[in-house]
């Protein structure tokens, strides 16, 4: 089946108080369960946003160099994720859908790639 990462910005989020935060919070945990119980759901996490990130790395040739922090030119910041394997778009936007009413904030649901689609067939023996 396809796997599929439905996600936020945290700059999607409202501002609101802790109250409601953990209220929603719990809401979405439901989300996530029910998507247990359906056996799509592979992991998800919240709570993301610029205080979290811990460095950037850019390439300069062949070295990596780090900085603290996030990367200076973003304006916005991964918000949190659930990772899923549904076995159709449609199932996918259905539990997007869900969390973000759940939530109330808005979603992305992204298809990842077949992992097999980039790989080299074995080389046969001449």
């Amino acid at each position: 089946m396809p796997e599929y990462m439905i996600a936020f910005n945290d700059e999607w989020t409202p501002d609101m108080s802790d109250e409601v935060l953990g209220e929603r919070g719990r809401r979405g945990r439901a989300v996530c369960a029910e998507m247990e119980e359906a056996g799509v759901f592979i992991f998800s996490h919240g709570g993301l946003d610029a205080s979290t990130a811990i460095c950037s790395v850019v390439p300069e040739g062949e070295e990596a160099v780090f900085t603290d922090g996030p990367f200076v030119e973003t304006k916005e910041h991964f918000g949190g994720l659930a990772i899923i394997d549904a076995p159709t778009d449609e199932d996918a936007r259905y539990w997007a859908g869900r969390i973000a009413v759940a939530v109330g904030w808005p979603q992305e649901v992204h298809r990842f790639p077949d992992r097999n689609r980039h790989r080299r067939a074995p080389e046969q023996p001449q």
